[in-house]
């Protein structure tokens, strides 16, 4: 495993432990953002440490190096490659369509003063969420449909 995995590692958790103390300084909601941001660093970045420590350890060298060849034959699967350029051009095709309408949508809900920040956010995080499984619905059925 590259030392750069381990330095982002490192700068993960330095960042969220630096949040993480501004967000004991900081009351209100500003305080409450420092706190998810610091978590969301730190632990991200301890489980990359843990990564690290774990691959490069001796008795996993030789699985660590297997797994990292069988992903550059994955890579330079020429199939695999087409198929996920397409499914990824199909799902960000329609992300962009879901985009274009809920801008509209939330500048109806903000003309009516009606939009909540709370929706705003969970909209944003169910629009991430639905990229990323689109994105693998379609890379399975252009699969099916080559292999057959």
């Amino acid at each position: 495993m590259k030392r750069g995995h381990l330095m982002t590692g490192i700068v993960y958790v330095a960042v969220g432990i630096l949040l993480l103390a501004l967000s004991s300084l900081t009351e209100g909601r500003l305080g409450s953002l420092l706190f998810a941001f610091g978590f969301a660093g730190a632990v991200p970045g301890a489980v990359m440490i843990g990564k690290y420590v774990y691959w490069t350890s001796p008795r996993n060298r030789e699985r660590y190096a297997e797994r990292v060849e069988q992903e550059r034959i994955d890579l330079q699967d020429e199939l695999n490659q087409k198929l996920s350029d397409r499914s990824g051009r199909c799902a960000y095709l329609i992300g962009l369509a879901v985009l274009s309408v809920s801008i509209v949508a939330f500048s109806v809900l903000d003309a009516l003063g009606v939009l909540n920040s709370r929706l705003l956010v969970g909209y944003l995080g169910a629009f991430m969420l639905l990229e990323v499984i689109l994105g693998q619905v379609i890379f399975r059925r252009l699969r099916r449909k080559y292999e057959e």
